[in-house]
This record gives C-alpha cells, sequence and structure tokens, in this order.
C-alpha cells in the first residue's frame, strides 16, 4: 500500500517516536509498503523552523532531511503544477491550515493513505481521504 506522512509524523518519527501508534509502526517497518514524505512537509518545517517556532533539536531542516534519507527508504512527493492548479476541486474548507490542506489534496490526486493524528484531517475522510493512525 501507499502512504503519505504527515508534517507531524515526520518530526514525531524524528524526534518523539513514543507518539507514533502501533499500527503506524507496523505500517513503517513493513518493506512492501511505499512511504512518501512531500515537499510540503519539508517547506511547512523550513518555515517554522526559520520563525523560531520549531525546535529541531540543533538540527536544521536540511540535517532533518538528510536523516530520513539516511535511515528510511522513503520517496520523496513533489509539489507539482496540477497539484495547484486542481487545488480548487478540495472545496470543503473544513481545515484552515494550508500546508495539511494540499497534503491532503496530494494523497486524495495520488490515492495515497495519509498517515496522521489530526482530527481536523480526519473530517476529510467524508471525501474519501483515507486517514491512518
Amino acid at each position: 500500500m501507499k502512504y503519505l506522512l504527515d508534517t507531524h509524523v515526520i518530526l514525531w518519527l524524528a524526534y518523539e517516536d513514543d507518539k507514533l501508534s502501533s499500527s503506524v509502526r507496523e505500517i513503517l517497518l513493513r518493506q512492501e509498503n511505499e512511504i512518501y514524505i512531500s515537499a510540503v512537509s519539508f517547506w511547512e518545517i523550513s518555515l517554522k523552523y526559520q520563525s523560531g517556532k520549531l525546535n529541531l533539536n540543533e538540527h536544521n531542516p536540511e540535517i532533518l532531511k538528510a536523516g530520513f534519507e539516511q535511515f528510511y527508504d522513503f520517496k520523496e512527493l513533489p509539489l507539482e503544477m496540477e497539484d495547484t492548479v486542481s487545488f480548487f476541486k478540495l472545496n470543503s474548507p473544513i481545515h484552515k491550515d494550508p500546508f495539511d490542506r494540499i497534503l491532503i489534496w496530494q494523497a486524495l490526486r495520488r490515492n495515497l493513505a495519509l498517515i496522521s493524528d489530526d482530527d481536523n484531517i480526519k473530517r476529510y475522510q467524508s471525501l474519501g481521504l483515507k486517514v491512518i493512525w
């Protein structure tokens, strides 16, 4: 199966892995699963790091990404033009966070299950989003 990690899941995996559910841990360990990390998440991490709203324990976003490349076999999901021009089709503004909304749209467009513990994201299941926690 194919999965997309929400930004908080990336951070928890790197710094607070005890917050991950047992089902998420199992998904991440299974070799047959394809796990994606969106460029959108690292954009969000970079912006919050730059503004001082995010502490990466003496790392920076580049070091964090390098760690994921070294220790995990995750695939990068770019933000494509088609993601942005078709974004208007996600016409249910349940969630105000623009980063979460584009992650939701990327997951819907590519039929990826979104790994997230965000209750606002879970509300998009009514639109066909698969949310795993």
